[in-house]
């Protein structure tokens, strides 16, 4: 599928697909840290083989959360992590506002308690 006929949904489903995969979210937590060369991601995981590595590493490409950088003969891989920011907001974003808002009403009670019991 090009470019311009991908929707948001299709975006968020090569997301989740590449997240549901514990190796590919161990290298995101890798990336996370710093960039790395595709080597030395390899050697963070000994028990792949580099071509393994470079096929998760596709995967994340895909779903625009690891962008390569080629540097001379190196390729550096960053994480992008607007793609999960894009995921917080939708689904993570609107509760956490409602339980912080929930709390703030709890402090006010609370603190509305508390002064009617000291009488102040």
């Amino acid at each position: 599928m090009s470019n311009e006929n991908r929707t948001p949904d299709d975006d968020l489903d090569r997301v989740f697909k590449a997240l549901a995969n514990r190796i590919r979210r161990a290298i995101c937590d890798e990336l996370k840290v710093r960039p790395l060369t595709t080597g030395q991601l390899a050697s963070c995981f000994s028990e792949l083989d580099r071509t393994t590595v470079m096929m998760h590493l596709r995967v994340l490409e895909e779903a625009g959360l690891v962008v390569p950088v080629r540097k001379g003969r190196e390729r550096f891989n960053h994480l992008d992590a607007m793609p999960i920011q894009a995921l917080h907001a939708r689904w993570i974003g609107p509760h956490a506002e409602r339980a912080a808002e929930g709390l703030l009403q709890l402090k006010s009670a609370l603190e509305d308690k508390a002064e009617i019991t000291t009488g102040e």
